[in-house]
This record gives structure tokens, C-alpha cells and sequence, in this order.
């Protein structure tokens, strides 16, 4: 998983993290995240926050206990690929702006900028219907 991470940009210990979450779900805490990864704390603290942004894991608590512990996220891959939809829907507005503010320019310049712009919307359109059909499996 951190290798699968580290191929798409991502660091390679919020790969590994995420593989011991889908394995055991939950909850572990820094120091077992840590102990059971042989990472620092500080890595552990740097990606447990990644990927909480990213929406596949959550921090909870624990019963008695006052460290801070992570659990997988309820729906964890609807999470990621709403991230995908909004990221491409943002770079068709930019290229949308981008060629509203072409005073000239070549043509060919603007067919390319409207392929990019219709390509991020194609992601962001078929990430949405992605994302529904397994948040809703039975509609299909």
C-alpha cells in the first residue's frame, strides 16, 4: 500500500497507515501506529492528518484513555473520489478562466484549454456517479 501511495505522489507512510487501517479498522493510537510501523511520531502525526483530510480515516476517542486514536472513516473510498470530483471540477473552473481571460491567442491554444477543461469535467462527472453507485449499490 505505501508503494501503491508513493506511485500517485503520496507519501509512502500514509500508504502504509492506511494499509494497517484496512486491515484492522480500529482504533489504534499514535504510539501503536508508531510501534507497529516502526515510524516516527512525528510521522505519524504528519500523515494520520493526510489522511484524515482526505476523508478515509477519523479521529476518535477511547474510552479512559487520553491520547488521540484513528479509526477507518465510515465510507472512506466515497470520501476519496468526492475529493477527485471536486479537484477536476476546480481545474476545469480555472481553465474555463484561464480562457475567458485570452485576449488573443492562438486557436489551437484554446482547443487544448477546452479538451483540459472538458477532460476535468468527464473526471468530475464519472467520479460522482462512481461515488453514488457504491454509497447506493442496490440502485444498480
Amino acid at each position: 500500500m505505501g508503494l501503491h501511495f508513493e506511485a500517485d505522489g503520496m507519501p509512502r507512510i500514509a500508504g502504509r497507515i492506511l494499509g494497517l487501517f484496512i486491515l484492522e479498522g480500529g482504533p489504534l493510537s499514535f504510539a501503536v501506529l508508531a510501534e507497529r510501523l516502526k515510524i516516527s511520531r512525528a510521522s505519524v502525526s504528519t500523515n494520520t492528518r493526510l489522511l484524515a483530510e482526505m476523508g478515509v480515516i477519523e479521529r476518535t476517542t477511547v474510552s479512559g484513555e487520553r491520547q488521540d486514536y484513528f479509526r477507518m472513516a465510515d465510507s472512506p473510498y466515497v470520501c476519496l473520489l468526492h475529493k477527485m470530483a471536486d479537484r477536476a471540477d476546480k481545474a476545469a473552473r480555472m481553465t474555463d478562466q484561464a480562457v475567458a481571460g485570452l485576449v488573443e491567442s492562438d486557436p489551437d491554444v484554446r482547443r487544448r484549454l477546452g479538451a483540459f477543461s472538458e477532460f476535468q469535467r468527464a473526471i468530475a462527472t464519472s467520479a460522482k456517479r462512481l461515488a453514488n453507485s457504491i454509497r447506493n449499490p442496490a440502485k444498480h
